[in-house]
């Protein structure tokens, strides 16, 4: 549990002070969710920096102006101008970073952390500025830990990186203590993991708007149907990742990386009502769960705001009420993605890079209906099992990860047009 134990340089407070924050993907669901919780609590939080991908330059700008934001960053070299243009008009004075580089640029800002809630592999470059910046890192872009793991953990301090994905924030409350006083524990970077007193993880999954259906069910799914989750709102990819569940299968990968512990000993479990958000059971038998509504903004607000809570994020569970909370094995025939993970993330390397960047491409075929939802996951597997990795024994560079990226995205793409 290396790497969300908090240390003495990253947490010195001992009571809840005034934190200036860096938005990296202010403008979608993570984001704006993060500027609720913020802006609610203006005692708490104070935002320096805003980042987008520039897809939506007038709110970008609107919320840089109503923040008093001092740098905004745009991907998007050309939105860039468009959101600076915005900015004068509404009197404010932000500096206007402009593409990728710019983006890190502003992940390394000078702040208390930085939320980075970018979508896929865009956001591993952000993550390491934070990280060699020494920014606290509240991590919601679980692609850049994936595809970057041993950069990623080779660059973190312990007690740098708080994860915001809702059953790795649960799995991190679940770890036993060695003091009954968790503030004062983890204050002092006293977390006592004790893996050895620990059978498996287990991550709850939804089960995505497709839940007992069988493989030859899911030929005809529509984009529509697949954006239409029952649970959850989210972005488009993100969706389109929950309903094949290589969303769950890259937070295993997650689970593995954060915490330390072997694929064997981590779970997936289906529970529809997404109240249970994951759980640590014991060898003694006994398991630990965390609950609350499926919102990411307790997650969101946990991770920001660390170690101390923030008041009133959310609405609780409302315990006077009756509840039937349902758990369900994972039908691995019908939803091959985990399983696949699992052997990717066993591999290691760049083969996690190959995963995430093959699906990225084949969601934006189904998306764009090129591609059938079961195929998503069946051209993963095809170039997945084409990939070579780098040289045996070296540890992954950088240029590796991005080469392995974009090889698999050429590849993806290279199989999708012969299914078109």
């Amino acid at each position: 549990m290396e790497y969300v134990r908090i240390a003495e340089q990253f947490v010195t407070e001992t009571s809840p002070s005034r934190r200036e924050v860096v938005i990296l993907g202010s403008t979608g669901s993570i984001g704006t969710q993060a500027i609720d919780v913020i802006t609610r609590n203006p005692d708490r939080f104070r935002v320096v920096g805003l980042a987008a991908g520039g897809g939506r330059a007038g709110l970008l700008a609107e919320q840089a102006s109503a923040l008093g934001a001092e740098a905004v960053a745009v991907a998007d070299p050309a939105a860039a101008t468009e959101v600076a243009d915005r900015l004068r008009e509404q009197g404010s004075r932000a500096e206007v970073l402009s593409g990728a580089e710019g983006v890190a640029e502003l992940a390394a800002w000078p702040c208390d952390v930085v939320l980075n809630g970018i979508t896929g592999a865009l956001g591993l470059e952000s993550t390491l500025a934070a990280l060699r910046a020494g920014r606290l890192l509240a991590l919601a872009n679980k692609e850049s830990l994936i595809i970057g793991g041993p950069l990623v953990r080779e660059a973190a301090q312990p007690g740098q990186i708080i994860p915001v994905d809702s059953e790795h924030f649960a799995l991190a409350q679940c770890f036993p203590r060695v003091s009954t006083d968790a503030l004062t524990s983890l204050a002092q970077g006293q977390v006592d993991a004790r893996l050895e007193e620990v059978r498996r993880l287990v991550i709850t999954a939804s089960g995505g708007p497709f839940r007992g259906r069988s493989r030859a069910e899911l030929s005809e799914v529509t984009p529509a149907e697949a954006l239409a989750h029952p649970t959850w709102s989210m972005g488009p990819v993100i969706t389109v990742n929950s309903a094949t569940l290589v969303n769950k299968g890259l937070e295993v990968i997650e689970a593995h990386l954060l915490f330390d512990v072997p694929f064997d000993r981590i779970e997936v479990v289906v529970h529809p009502q997404s109240v249970i958000h994951s759980m640590v059971e014991f060898v003694d038998g006994s398991t630990l769960a965390q609950a609350s509504p499926p919102s990411m903004l307790i997650p969101i607000a946990y991770g920001i705001g660390w170690p101390h809570r923030v008041t009133e994020a959310a609405p609780a569970v409302d315990w006077t009420k009756a509840h039937n909370w349902t758990f369900e094995p994972l039908d691995a025939e019908a939803f091959p993605a985990v399983g696949l993970a699992c052997d990717v993330g066993a591999a290691g390397g760049t083969a996690p890079a190959v995963y995430n960047a093959a699906n990225e491409e084949a969601v934006a075929a189904f998306l764009d209906k090129r591609l059938a939802f079961p195929a998503i996951v069946d051209t993963v597997a095809q170039v997945v099992s084409e990939h070579q990795q780098p040289d045996a024994g070296a540890a992954a560079s950088l240029a590796d990860v991005y080469a392995a990226d974009e090889w698999a995205r050429i590849r993806a793409r290279e199989l999708i047009s012969r299914t078109a």
